[in-house]
């Protein structure tokens, strides 16, 4: 407990120590930037706090609107209003629409068909294995699809006689890699969306739902490509076993509700994609509709909701608000804007420093810190904040450095006998593919 503790009371007076002397600072230059300084102050206990998980994360992000709030930086009505956020309701709506197509075995049958294609072959294996995951995680949560994935490659893994440290790996950095395809594929993606919305100068839109794919089926291409030629030779020959015992193998509910689901799910998607519905009138509706059919019970449907996802998403959302009405933005955008002003250096750095901050702490929780800068970063450069927002998304799901970037990493990391290492011997070539591609090409489908 004492452990515990004394971090965040350390933590608590270096706040307090930065604020006071901010806040000295500005008022003695002529100019009350006191507010600025508190949000960067709060924005940066923060990082640590995510970074370190002293406490956990989703009460980390609640105390960022309650400190908000505190200190008379946004009031407590908008600090907290966040929680019904449209895109939160559209990401709690989609797990539960999700979760109804893992109960009733839609994707043990996409497993099942992966056995039958890949016939015993490694490299084949591989390169279906990732395909299927991430395809389902494009519309599904991907934390979710490598849940159900795992235990089905571990038995074909058995059946080929392959280590499943050559396969799980790449399956998890699909998964990641298939959520960056759509809007609903991964939740920095809606928080993009989110701060867009709240932030963006007029006349500019937010990301459609299958924009997202422009340049996310380049990453999820080339990370396949990268796995089959070059990538497959840099994984582990972990000593991990391939037996699994079927009470560890979640077998599906109800199979028989197996058409309702697909047709649901189809009709949110179809909706979502040609705007013939409201997002997230989409969403709850399709969640509605699975339980009304009998695809999943209401407890099966609170349980399916990602919480610390949630309040992750609401409670960082507030940061966003605060960054642009107390000028800390501003300060942040003036400050990169005078030490580099090439459009091309500034998504280079925007992209490096979310990746570097992603292989460390939840991808979610760096798309809600990099977020609220990269706006106004972009409009104190003159350019279009798209291209930044976009590399911000991607370089947030784009993590294969350490088991902790990604719940589909972390989920691996058990079952494939992976150590810290392994991940970086066979992520970093793929870390840096992403990141130039990033850089190239995103700014040639959204330019500056």
């Amino acid at each position: 407990m004492i452990k515990r503790v004394l971090p965040v009371l350390g933590l608590t007076a270096l706040i307090l120590a930065v604020t006071a002397g901010a806040a000295f600072a500005a008022t003695a230059g002529g100019h009350d930037l006191t507010k600025a300084y508190l949000t960067l102050a709060i924005l940066g206990v923060a990082a640590v706090l995510f970074f370190t998980e002293v406490i956990p994360l989703p009460i980390t992000a609640m105390l960022v609107p309650v400190s908000l709030s505190i200190f008379d930086i946004v009031p407590a009505k908008a600090a907290f209003a966040n929680f019904g956020n449209s895109w939160v309701v559209i990401f709690m709506a989609m797990f539960i629409v999700g979760e109804s197509t893992f109960i009733t075995g839609f994707a043990d049958k996409v497993g099942k068909m992966t056995v039958r294609l890949s016939k015993g072959s490694e490299v084949r294996l591989l390169i279906f294995s990732m395909v299927s995951v991430g395809v389902l995680s494009a519309f599904l949560s991907n934390t979710g699809t490598t849940v159900v994935a795992i235990p089905m490659i571990m038995g074909m893994c058995a059946s080929a006689g392959i280590r499943p440290g050559k396969i799980l790996m790449p399956v998890a950095f699909a998964a990641s890699l298939g959520g960056t395809m759509t809007l609903v594929g991964t939740p920095p993606n809606g928080l993009i969306n989110s701060v867009l919305e709240k932030m963006g100068p007029a006349g500019i839109h937010p990301f459609g739902f299958f924009e997202f794919a422009k340049f996310g089926i380049i990453l999820f291409i080339a990370g396949i490509a990268y796995y089959a030629l070059i990538g497959h030779k840099l994984l582990p020959d972990s000593d991990a076993s391939c037996h699994m015992d079927d009470e560890e193998i979640e077998r599906p509910k109800r199979p028989e509700k197996m058409i309702w689901s697909l047709l649901i799910f189809a009709f949110v998607v179809v909706a979502m994609a040609t705007k013939f519905l409201p997002l997230v009138t989409a969403a709850v509706l399709g969640a509605c509709l699975v339980v009304i059919t009998g695809c999943m019970t209401m407890r099966e449907a609170f349980r399916s909701v990602d919480w610390v996802t949630i309040f992750l998403f609401a409670g960082m959302l507030s940061m966003s608000t605060a960054m642009d009405k107390s000028g800390a933005a501003a300060l942040i955008a003036e400050s990169v804007v005078q030490h580099v002003s090439n459009p091309y250096g500034i998504m280079f750095v925007t992209c490096l420093l979310t990746v570097c901050i992603t292989n460390f702490m939840s991808n979610t929780a760096t798309a809600a810190l990099m977020a609220p800068l990269a706006i106004p970063i972009a409009m104190q450069s003159g350019i279009s904040p798209l291209p930044l927002a976009m590399g911000i998304a991607m370089s947030a799901s784009a993590c294969f450095l350490t088991p902790v970037a990604t719940p589909p990493n972390t989920i691996v990391l058990g079952p494939g006998k992976y150590s810290f290492l392994d991940y970086v011997k066979a992520g970093w070539p793929l870390q840096i593919i992403s990141l130039l591609l990033s850089v190239a090409i995103i700014p040639l489908i959204w330019p500056f």
